[in-house]
């Protein structure tokens, strides 16, 4: 048997490798656009900056070491120069992929930065794998703007898993269901009619707003924002304010809320404010042919007849008044029961007396 020569033994030393074998090695040289590994065999392995990662903006060198242990797969044995071409990113891909596939069968929540915003959805990256999120899956109500995702973490799902046709489909809008309806539950079995609490201001329209209690949205109708008259909700209340309210009612889902507190009813001290024989201000607020409606503070009117306007005949109140006309008169009647109050403006101006009786008092 003859003795191997030192170059034999050496040759017999470094391992075989071939194409798709995932091999590991120690990092002994990194460079602006490659890495080069020691993996045992006679050629280096060298991880190209593309093979690396699709992040073009890495600097290799800030996050690779020499001394550093890596596994890479084997693209190429030989490249034409001797050398080894490993791939970092397809052999993470390929994990993240079975990462995902566990994930997808095990309905496991999974949580991951957004790296891109496309026209149709969110593009995000876990372990080298990509998952896209489609616009519609991307909340539970319509995104005008899916930009303001870029760079947030943000959790999903798998809802479709199909890596050959590479179609990894995440959704973020059964998470954001599920969370409400938890919630949800939990409000309704917390909350009671008459209970004052505080939510946030969702929406303002031109009939209301709607108030979002943590789990469900309150809708504050115009009616029950004032004990007085209430123009435009718009120039009372603004998108993202806290407000106290009271629930008023809840009916199935529906949840009626109120800002007329009872302890603020202006009718629970009118009958001594407005007793029979005190003499009042208020601002005229709406006039008919019969009479006009004086606002004495908001949530109490009282009607001003017309006959009580003055001690001449007046045909109708619009040809002496003028809505947000600013009027003093003095209370005629008070009905608490039913919440009526009349004044009188002529019971404070002295009875003119008429010529004839003047001429005949001068004789």
């Amino acid at each position: 048997m003859s003795e191997m020569s030192f170059e034999q033994m050496l040759d017999e030393s470094f391992k075989t490798i071939h194409n798709g074998e995932v091999v590991e090695g120690t990092v002994i040289d990194v460079k602006d656009d490659e890495i080069i590994l020691n993996i045992g065999c006679k050629a280096d392995g060298i991880i190209t900056k593309n093979e690396y990662t699709n992040d073009s903006s890495v600097n290799l060198k800030d996050i690779i070491h020499v001394g550093d242990t890596m596994e890479a797969k084997v693209l190429k044995v030989n490249d034409g120069e001797g050398q080894i071409l490993l791939t970092y990113k397809r052999l993470a891909a390929e994990k993240g992929n079975k990462r995902l596939e566990e994930a997808f069968e095990n309905h496991e929540v999974l949580k991951a930065p957004v790296t891109q915003v496309l026209d149709g959805g969110l593009s995000v990256v876990v372990d080298e794998a990509r998952v896209f999120i489609p616009a519609s899956l991307v909340s539970d109500t319509y995104e005008k703007n899916l930009g303001k995702y870029a760079g947030q973490e943000i959790e999903f799902v798998i809802s479709e898993f199909n890596p050959r046709r590479r179609r990894i489909i995440g959704d973020r809008k059964q998470l954001l269901v599920a969370k409400k309806a938890e919630m949800q539950k939990e409000l309704f079995e917390r909350i009671h009619v008459g209970d004052v609490v505080e939510g946030v201001i969702k929406n303002v329209t031109d009939f209301g707003a709607f108030i979002d209690l943590g789990g469900a949205d309150g809708l504050l109708h115009i009616s029950e924002m004032s004990w007085g008259r209430v123009e435009n909700p718009k120039k009372l209340f603004k998108v993202g304010e806290k407000l106290k309210v009271l629930i008023k009612d809840i009916s199935g889902d529906k949840i009626a809320l109120s800002l007329k507190f009872e302890d603020q009813n202006p009718w629970l001290t009118a009958s001594e404010k407005y007793a029979v024989g005190n003499v009042v201000t208020g601002r005229v607020a709406r006039m008919t042919d019969f009479g006009a409606f004086v606002e004495l503070e908001p949530g109490v009117d009282a009607l001003l007849h017309v006959s009580q306007i003055a001690h001449e005949h007046v045909d109708k109140p619009s040809d002496v008044l003028t809505v947000g006309q600013e009027i003093t008169a003095k209370v005629v009647d008070f009905n608490g029961e039913e919440k009526k109050i009349s004044l009188s403006v002529k019971a404070l101006q002295p009875k003119s007396v008429p010529a004839e009786e003047e001429a005949s008092e001068e004789e």
